[in-house]
C-alpha cells in the first residue's frame, strides 16, 4: 500500500499524538463480558487525560523497519519479517498492516511505562492515523475517521495480543473527552453507542475534582485479566459482574449530573466488589490511597486492570482539596511514585501537519 512510504518521509517526516485515559467500568468493554450481559446494559466511562503518546514517522533504510520507545530497547527488523510476539510487536503489526518499509517509528509518551493508562493502545491508534497520514501522501483517496481509526487499531491488537482484549483504551484515544460507552451486540446494530458529557461546564473543569497518581509499580494486566476471564468463563462471580454493570450506570448518570458524592460512592463500591475478585488489584500503595480517598469523602478506582500502575480519586472540589495533600506524602515514600496533571483532553487523535489555521494538527474525519 505504502510503496513510496521512505520517499514520503524523506520529503517531509509526520507525526501523531493521541491521548491515554483513566476509567470506570473497565474489562466490560470485552466482548466475553458484555456480550451474556447484555440484559444489564453494561457500559465503560472513561476520560481522556492530557498525557499524549506521540509516534514520529522518519525515513530509515529500505526493506526495514526501526521502532523506538521510551522504557523499550529500540528494535530493527526487516519488513516482512518483523515479529509479533515482541515487547514492540504491536507496533510492527500496525507497520505491516500498512505495508510500511524505510519506516522509523519513534514513539515517546508523557504517562510513565505500563502505567495501566491505556499508553500502548493510545501508541496504536496515533501511529495508525500518522501511516493512514501517510498514505494519503502517497495518493490514498480516503482518510479514517475516528470511529476506523479506534477499530483497526483493536483488531490488529487483538489479532496479536493472544488474550481476549477490550475496545476502551482505543476510542479514548481517537475521540478524547469524557464518553459512555455503551456495549451493543454489533448484531445488526453498532457495537458500541458513545455518549458525551454534555458541556456547561464541560469536560476541562473535571480537572478540579480529580486525581491522578502514578504508584511507582508497573503493572501487568494480563495476569487480573486472565484471572476475571477465567473466572467468568468458568460460570464463577456472574453476580459480581452483574454488580459491576450497574454500578457504572450509577456512575455514569451521577458524573453527568455532576454529583460527586454520588459519583464517588459508585467508584468506591466497584471497587471493593474488583478486590473481593481478585485483592492484588491494588497494591500497598493503592490500598493506602483508596482508604486515603473514602475518609476524605472521595471515590478512588485503580485504572485499567490494576495489579499496578495508576490510581485516580474523583469528588467535590473542597473533598479533593484536602485530600492531595495527603496522598502526595503517600506517594513521597515510594520510588518513582508521583502525582500526575489530571487535565482532560478534548482532542483525541490528531496528526501533524502544516495547517496553521489548526494549531498546526488536524483531526481525523467525523464520529
Amino acid at each position: 500500500m505504502l510503496s513510496s512510504l521512505h520517499q514520503v518521509l524523506a520529503a517531509q517526516p509526520l507525526s501523531a499524538s493521541a491521548p491515554c485515559r483513566i476509567d470506570m467500568g473497565g474489562t466490560l468493554d470485552i466482548s466475553t463480558f458484555h456480550l451474556p450481559l447484555r440484559r444489564h446494559a453494561p457500559c465503560t466511562v472513561n476520560l481522556a487525560m492530557a498525557l499524549r503518546t506521540r509516534v514520529d514517522l522518519q525515513p530509515y533504510s529500505e526493506g526495514q523497519v526501526k521502532v523506538s520507545s521510551r522504557g523499550f530497547e529500540s528494535a530493527v527488523f526487516p519488513t516482512n519479517r518483523a515479529p509479533f510476539r515482541h515487547p514492540l510487536g504491536l507496533m510492527f503489526a500496525i507497520a505491516a498492516f500498512f505495508d510500511a518499509d524505510g519506516v522509523h517509528i519513534r514513539i515517546d509518551s508523557a504517562s510513565p511505562p505500563r502505567s495501566a493508562l491505556g499508553g500502548s493502545s493510545a501508541a496504536a491508534v496515533a501511529l495508525v492515523a500518522a501511516l493512514q497520514a501517510a498514505a494519503e501522501r502517497a495518493g490514498a483517496k480516503r482518510r479514517l475517521s475516528r470511529r476506523e481509526i479506534a477499530l483497526l487499531a483493536h483488531a490488529i491488537e487483538a489479532s496479536v495480543a493472544g488474550v481476549p482484549c477490550g475496545v476502551q483504551d482505543q476510542l479514548a484515544a481517537a475521540f478524547g473527552g469524557v464518553n459512555v460507552w455503551h456495549w451493543l451486540s454489533g448484531f445488526g446494530e453498532p457495537a458500541f453507542r458513545k455518549e458525551a458529557l454534555p458541556p456547561a461546564p464541560g469536560a476541562e473543569a473535571l480537572a478540579d475534582h480529580l486525581l491522578v497518581a502514578y504508584c511507582g509499580v508497573p503493572h501487568e494486566s494480563k495476569d487480573v485479566n486472565g484471572r476475571w476471564v477465567r473466572q467468568f468463563l468458568a460460570g464463577e462471580k456472574r453476580a459480581s459482574w452483574e454488580e459491576i454493570a450497574a454500578l457504572t450506570r450509577q456512575f455514569a448518570a451521577a458524573l453527568f449530573a455532576r454529583d460527586f458524592e454520588a459519583a464517588a460512592d459508585a467508584m468506591n463500591r466497584e471497587t471493593a466488589v474488583r478486590q473481593e475478585l481478585t485483592p492484588e488489584v491494588l497494591d500497598p500503595t493503592g490500598e493506602k490511597l483508596v482508604a486515603a480517598a473514602i475518609d476524605a469523602r472521595c471515590g478512588a478506582r485503580f485504572t485499567g486492570a490494576g495489579g499496578g500502575g495508576c490510581l485516580w480519586a474523583l469528588g467535590p472540589q473542597a473533598a479533593i482539596q484536602r485530600l492531595a495533600p495527603v496522598w502526595r506524602r503517600i506517594l513521597d515514600a515510594v520510588a518513582d511514585a508521583r502525582l500526575l496533571p489530571p487535565r482532560i483532553d478534548t482532542r483525541g487523535v490528531a496528526v501533524e501537519a502544516p495547517d496553521p489555521e489548526n494549531g498546526g494538527w488536524r483531526g481525523p474525519p467525523g464520529s
